[in-house]
């Protein structure tokens, strides 16, 4: 049987409840508090290089020399690829942070619960992006590991290799200058008036009620604006003809599926709630209209359903 050394024991006989409850969370590494920010440090980029490297290593010297070498660049280039791929992550991450932080700062009502709230969401939009510059700095390492021991440099199959902290501050002014130069050429250009938002399934064809639904929005606001999301067949593209026959101005908002892949629809409905449309036209759809119905009436746009289960 085990006996414990009655010099190694603790007494805590003297100690309060609190110092108590302080010591376990200390031996168990439990950080108090709610922010993902009561994390420790970011790691140091020379351990970093030295840890990466013997990684990479790792797989030369278990594939090098034997049946499977011809397995080895593909091995090291998804080691890089892990880094590559959580960066791209972090980017999504952080564009829904964004809008969650414009959705807070248009709900702030002087509160503090609504203040605090804010204040959480952009502590954490920091962090993520601590995180994402760190991921970059791997990747960059892993890169220069790679083209060292296969004597090719790496490039990634989806995805860019824009590495935010390199960028000079020549660099950054530059791309502000064109930015601006881009909005000022482009923004006489947009349609103006009041904009509406359509949307609806590939799978619905109700041509008459479309046609219906936007005559009566148009006659309320002659000068409105048509917003969708540009299918090729079903609703939207009905509402893109009615459009073209009133005479009514069109903004078309695509996804960008090789961003965002899977998640693009729903990014693009954020765009169009971002571009203030007065009201929503929901028809029947999927999931991805229905997310865009919820949102605009969380964001108190008027939404006005037709079809199965509306008007």
């Amino acid at each position: 049987m085990l006996s414990c050394n009655s010099d190694l024991q603790t007494d805590h006989s003297d100690a309060s409840a609190t110092n108590l409850a302080s010591d376990q969370l200390h031996l168990f590494e439990i950080h108090p508090g709610p922010h993902e920010n009561t994390l420790g440090p970011m790691p140091e980029p020379d351990q970093a290089d030295q840890l990466i490297a013997a990684g990479m290593n790792i797989f030369v010297d278990l594939l090098g020399d034997s049946a499977l070498e011809k397995d080895l660049g593909e091995c090291l280039w998804n080691v890089v690829n892990i880094f590559h791929r959580r960066i791209a992550w972090l980017d999504r991450l952080l564009d829904d942070n964004e809008q969650q932080q414009r959705r807070l700062t248009a709900e702030q009502d002087g509160s503090e619960i609504k203040s605090v709230e804010l204040e959480r969401s952009l502590a954490t939009g920091e962090l993520i992006i601590e995180r994402r510059d760190m991921f970059e700095t791997f990747r960059e390492i892993a890169c220069d590991h790679y083209e060292l021991l296969t004597a090719s440099a790496w490039r990634p199959r989806n995805g860019s290799l824009t590495n935010r902290r390199t960028l000079t501050a020549a660099m950054i002014d530059s791309r502000d200058f064109l930015a601006a130069k881009r909005k000022a050429e482009i923004e006489p250009l947009m349609p103006s008036g009041p904009r509406i938002a359509f949307t609806g399934g590939l799978e619905c064809n109700d041509h008459v009620r479309i046609w219906e639904a936007l005559d009566a929005v148009k006659s309320k606001h002659p000068d409105m604006v048509l917003i969708h999301g540009g299918s090729p067949k079903g609703a939207e593209k009905i509402a893109a003809c009615w459009a073209d026959n009133r005479g009514v101005s069109q903004i078309v908002f695509k996804p960008d599926w090789t961003r965002f892949r899977n998640a693009a629809p729903f990014k693009r409905n954020d765009q169009m709630l971002d571009a203030l449309p007065i009201g929503v036209i929901v028809f029947p759809g999927s999931g991805i209209s229905q997310n865009l119905a919820d949102k605009a009436r969380k964001a108190g746009i008027p939404v006005w359903r037709f079809g199965k289960d509306g008007t």
